[in-house]
């Protein structure tokens, strides 16, 4: 699949998931006008929407492209940016990473204020389940599994067990002392990733599967490829973090160094974080293939490694 294609593809998810949001997102009078204008502002800031993207990905790659797929799917995109978007907003917080820069625009706390952007973050997170619970809005049996099996997998993958639980272990963690093996690093690092970055990526690719009526096969398969991705990421990020600048990634560069965090460059080095996330991607590419899954999944995979912001 050519580039143009797959960038064709997630403009069209992007167009389709921002015109939902505008419609989901509750307005005055249901929500304080305040609270709209907080949580409007850093929801639809833009992005690069890659977890929405994913979600109609792994529903077209089940759903052989049919129609119902995406409009099955497309609930659980939304909700997906919703629940990432404020967890951005709480991580930027003076309390957690202390940014005030985000997607290229002053961080919501910088705006309006601690209080009101706690209250955002939270807004978006219920807001997210309320949609969840109620859309795709049809009758039958097989829709409602589906959807309470959604609710499930993202639920589990943002609380405790997943982003939550990984950002509480990256701020336990931050500046404290490197391990007597690297070994004991690795699986700290790998710890943190797979729980505060690549919960949400499974969840994503899971929904998306879930909701088209994707086989256990397939919804496995699609799961393995989404855990090499969410690593291939978070590597990347990492790498970023070192050699990237504010104008390309709409926020500050060089803050994990800053911080102490361990990273994988920290590690291993750019270079051989850099092959460690080309290992991730082929073993991605592998799991679809066994499958006979392709779609826009690789292609996805495939910018991944080779973004810069």
């Amino acid at each position: 699949m050519s580039a143009i294609a797959f960038e064709d593809f997630a403009d069209g998810c992007r167009r389709d998931m921002e015109r939902a949001l505008a419609q989901w997102l509750p307005v005055p009078p249901e929500c304080p006008p305040r609270l709209h204008e907080a949580m409007h502002y850093s929801l639809l800031a833009g992005g690069k929407r890659m977890r929405p993207v994913l979600v109609l990905a792994a529903a077209d790659a089940v759903g052989l492209g049919h129609p119902d797929a995406r409009m099955l799917a497309l609930p659980a995109a939304c909700a997906l940016e919703m629940i990432h978007t404020y967890s951005l907003v709480h991580d930027d917080l003076p309390a957690m990473d202390n940014d005030t820069l985000r997607r290229g625009r002053p961080t919501a706390h910088v705006v309006y204020g601690d209080a009101l952007a706690i209250l955002s973050g939270d807004g978006l997170l219920t807001e997210a389940f309320t949609l969840l619970a109620r859309e795709p809005a049809l009758e039958g049996p097989a829709i409602a599994q589906r959807k309470l099996q959604t609710i499930q997998l993202i639920a589990r993958s943002a609380g405790a067990w997943g982003m939550v639980g990984g950002q509480v272990l990256d701020l336990q963690w931050e500046g404290a002392p490197r391990q007597a093996r690297a070994e004991d690093d690795l699986v700290r690092l790998q710890d943190v990733h797979a729980r505060k970055t690549g919960a949400l990526i499974r969840a994503a690719t899971g929904a998306g599967a879930i909701m088209a009526g994707g086989t256990p096969n397939q919804i496995a398969a699609i799961d393995a490829y989404a855990t090499e991705l969410g690593l291939c990421f978070q590597i990347v990020d990492d790498v970023l973090d070192v050699e990237g600048d504010a104008a390309q990634l709409g926020k500050h560069a060089g803050k994990d160094e800053a911080a102490g965090k361990l990273t994988y460059p920290a590690l291993f080095g750019v270079e051989g974080s850099r092959q460690r996330a080309r290992a991730c991607a082929e073993r991605g590419h592998a799991a679809l293939a066994q499958a006979g899954l392709s779609g826009h999944l690789p292609a996805i995979l495939d910018w991944t490694l080779t973004r810069r912001q």
